[in-house]
């Protein structure tokens, strides 16, 4: 199995399910402008990362993820700087957004891919604790400019839904649609 990402924390989560997985990231870029409707952003990025690679690989199983962060139906990518970063986290700050964790599988002519969503609330944060947080260097490769995962959990109110596709992999998920996928004629 190859996995599509440069993301350690999906190396990590991906193998809970697989340990022999190769890590080829793809050259696709993430920044690409968020096309309607939103929903299904991260999961044509993960079709579109785990095509480039299985062009280079068809006879392998490639996996191709990408996570993004949705406030009031626009896309918060990973932030430029700390300004950047203030500004994305103040507009989290006392509301819920949605994570959306595509994911695409490739194997030779067999292609699936899915989406998983789960909904997280912010505290009401202040000013010093979005600064103390961006202080910390966290934020500055993660969508929406944190990570539950690390001092980010400090942030976080409460999630409905799968906490592991905050972090970038939905796991369970993942397996049972893998099991599905290679047992597919």
């Amino acid at each position: 199995m190859i996995l599509a990402s440069k993301s350690p924390r999906r190396k990590e989560l991906i193998q809970r399910i697989c340990k022999d997985v190769k890590i080829i990231p793809s050259g696709v870029d993430e920044s690409l402008v968020a096309q309607k409707p939103v929903e299904y952003f991260a999961e044509r990025l993960a079709r579109a990362k785990a095509d480039q690679v299985a062009q280079e690989h068809p006879d392998e199983l490639v996996v191709g993820c990408d996570t993004v962060v949705i406030l009031d139906g626009e896309v918060l990518g990973k932030p430029e700087n700390k300004q950047h970063t203030f500004e994305m986290l103040s507009r989290l700050s006392g509301n819920t957004h949605k994570v959306i964790t595509g994911v695409a599988m490739i194997q030779g002519d067999k292609t699936a891919s899915f989406s998983e969503i789960t909904e997280v609330t912010f505290y009401q944060l202040t000013e010093q604790e979005i600064k103390d947080y961006i202080d910390t260097n966290e934020p500055f490769d993660k969508a929406g400019g944190y990570g539950i995962q690390g001092q980010g959990c400090l942030l976080v109110k409460k999630i409905n839904g799968d906490y592991y596709n905050v972090v970038g992999l939905p796991v369970s998920k993942l397996s049972r649609e893998l099991n599905l996928f290679v047992n597919r004629k």
